[in-house]
């Protein structure tokens, strides 16, 4: 199954913007995880259809209303990505002990 690993710059941080991805991935029954990084991004994992992934980064790139989406880099799949069902917010990375 497709998996795409994104990282999103910008006020991303403190305006919801987990929660939207969430909420925008469980919709398209996505599995994977959003979690806040220590450098004030955010850090999406999903997998699922390709054509549901690129909807997903559609949703992101706009974000919720308070949130000012500058960039969203794709970089390369988390070794050994076995992506939580249903998708769900974790903890900062340094929280979650992640380097």
């Amino acid at each position: 199954m497709p998996t795409i690993h994104l990282r999103v710059s910008g006020r991303v941080q403190g305006v919801g913007f987990r929660w939207f991805v969430r909420e925008h991935a469980q919709a398209l029954q996505l599995a994977g995880w959003v979690r806040n990084t220590a450098d004030g991004d955010v850090e999406i994992a999903a997998s699922g259809d390709a054509s549901l992934l690129e909807a997903l980064q559609v949703a992101v790139s706009r974000g919720p209303a308070a949130a000012r989406v500058e960039r969203v880099v794709l970089e390369p799949p988390p070794a050994g990505a076995d992506l939580p069902w249903p998708f769900a917010v974790k903890g900062s990375r340094s929280e979650d002990g992640d380097p």
